[in-house]
C-alpha cells in the first residue's frame, strides 16, 4: 500500500483547483476581448455644438446577458476627448467628458432600464434585451464642444474610448460571479478629425 503524505494531497488539490479556475477565466476573457471596439465614428454639428455618433461593437458575451438576466447591473464607462491640433496632430485637450451607461433588468416588471449619465441619468425603458444592449453601447447626439470655443479654419480630433467598469457590484461580490470579472473589456481610442 502506497501513503501519500497529507501536504501531497493539499498541494495536488489547490493545483487542481487553480487550474479549473484558470481555465474558467478563460473563457469568458476571450469571449469579451474578441473584436471588442468603437464603430461607426461620425461628428457633426448642431447650431451650438459638435455632436458625437458611435458605437460600441462586440461587447456583449453570453456570460455577461446571463449575468444582467440575473439582476446583476452591466455599466459602460465611455471617455471623450476633444484636442486642438497642430500640424495635423492632436495637440491639446480642450476638454474631456467621462460618463456611464448601465444597463439593469427589472424581473418584476421583465423589463431592461439603460441609464444615461450624459442626459442628466434619463432611464429608458426596452422590453427586448437586444434593443438595450443597442442603445447601452452607442452615442447618440453626445454634445461635445460648443461651437464658440472652437476657431474658423482650424482642425479637431475627437477621441473615444469604452470600457466594462470593474466594480459594479458591492464590496467584493464581482469576485464571486465568474463572468464579471473576467468579462472586462477596454476598447482601443478611436478617433476623427474635423476642420471648423
Amino acid at each position: 500500500m502506497v501513503r501519500i503524505g497529507k501536504y501531497k494531497i493539499f498541494h495536488a488539490a489547490v493545483a487542481l483547483l487553480l487550474c479549473i479556475f484558470l481555465w474558467a477565466i478563460a473563457i469568458p476573457a476571450a469571449d469579451a476581448a474578441d473584436g471588442t471596439a468603437i464603430s461607426d465614428i461620425v461628428v457633426a454639428n448642431s447650431r451650438a455644438e459638435i455632436l458625437l455618433y458611435c458605437k460600441v461593437v462586440n461587447a456583449f458575451t453570453t456570460e455577461m446577458e446571463k449575468g444582467i438576466r440575473n439582476g446583476i447591473p452591466a455599466t459602460f464607462t465611455f471617455y471623450v476627448d476633444v484636442y486642438s491640433n497642430k500640424n495635423g496632430q492632436a495637440y491639446k485637450v480642450m476638454l474631456s467628458h467621462t460618463f456611464d451607461h448601465t444597463l439593469t433588468y427589472d424581473s418584476l416588471k421583465d423589463e431592461y432600464v439603460v441609464e444615461l449619465a450624459e442626459k442628466g441619468g434619463k432611464r429608458v425603458v426596452f422590453e427586448d434585451i437586444s434593443e438595450a444592449k443597442k442603445r447601452m453601447a452607442e452615442l447618440n447626439g453626445l454634445a461635445t464642444v460648443q461651437l464658440d470655443a472652437l476657431s474658423p479654419g482650424n482642425s479637431y480630433t475627437v477621441r473615444v474610448k469604452a470600457r466594462l467598469a470593474k466594480k459594479t457590484l458591492p464590496l467584493n461580490f464581482h469576485y464571486l460571479i465568474p463572468f464579471w470579472g473576467l468579462g472586462d473589456f477596454e476598447t482601443d481610442y478611436s478617433s476623427v478629425v474635423f476642420q471648423y
